[in-house]
């Protein structure tokens, strides 16, 4: 699928018109697709009607059902997958204002049961003490202080003991400088603190860790259960709802994981980059 943000908000309307236009060739009702496929007849209408995104896995089941074959199932595969991803511009939110984007997140994470975080450049704002967090947002213009309340707010979500949290971090988004010595010395004993919370696995992959870093470019991203992922950019977040998407990056997440070091000696890392940071202020 090739990427173009200006088509993503077109492709499900397409995409329903396509459907809808398919389901007529093969002289089937809604009632009829969806009784031979599983699905209600208001399912199918609302699908139809561009009111909701279809999974690939309906697609596929729609398209086997018409007996759709050759381009125009490879067409409307394409469109599916359009469908289910959504590009969040930076731009765009700045100008309806970040803390909007907070609630977004927020309402995001109340419905979510486990969080895979992996973060190969600095620290996400679930994890980030008030310095960093006003540290991370400096290079945005205009008032931040309704943003850093919003982020600083989600972190209530931690203390959620039936939500379970996996956050993966390369050395380099730990020590990053983003903040003066003494910020940065706090912000990473934060994490030490927060790795102890039984619901809570925080690792860390070192330098000089052969492995993920060869395999493929690094990327930020967050797995919400098998729900949806979302990968950031430098100028915004793509939100991957395909189920071949989310599995993908599950398992890539997987897969950095086994490079990573936790517990104890992960504490241990953690505390002599602290150290660190507390010497340069001597």
């Amino acid at each position: 699928m090739t990427f173009d943000p200006e088509s993503l908000g077109q492709s499900r309307s397409d995409l329903a018109e396509t459907l809808r236009r398919e389901r007529r060739r093969a002289g089937l009702t809604q009632t009829a697709l969806g009784r031979r496929c599983n699905m209600s007849q208001t399912k199918v209408s609302n699908i139809e009607g561009g009111r909701i995104t279809p999974t690939l896995v309906d697609v596929e089941l729609i398209l086997e059902t018409l007996g759709a074959s050759g381009p125009i199932a490879t067409e409307i595969l394409t469109l599916a997958r359009s469908a289910n991803t959504e590009w969040q511009g930076d731009w765009h939110s700045q100008r309806r204002g970040l803390d909007k984007k907070q609630n977004e997140l927020a309402r995001l994470e109340a419905v979510t049961s486990e969080f895979r975080f992996f973060l190969p450049t600095m620290i996400t704002g679930l994890l980030a003490t008030p310095d960093y967090v006003r540290a991370s947002l400096s290079r945005n213009s205009g008032d931040m202080s309704k943003t850093v309340a919003k982020k600083l707010e989600r972190q209530r979500i931690l203390m959620n003991s039936s939500k379970f949290f996996t956050f993966l971090l390369t050395e380099q988004a730990v020590r990053w400088p983003l903040a003066s010595p003494l910020v940065m010395a706090m912000q990473i004993d934060r994490l030490a603190s927060v790795s102890r919370l039984p619901h809570v696995r925080l690792g860390v992959i070192p330098l000089g860790v052969v492995g993920p870093v060869v395999e493929t470019p690094l990327s930020v991203f967050t797995v919400y259960d098998r729900r949806l992922v979302q990968v950031e950019t430098n100028t915004g977040a793509l939100i991957l709802r395909d189920h071949r998407d989310v599995s993908a990056y599950r398992e890539d997440f997987d897969r950095y994981t086994s490079y990573a070091t936790f517990g104890d000696e992960c504490r241990e890392l953690l505390n002599e980059w602290s150290t660190f940071f507390t010497r340069q202020r001597e």
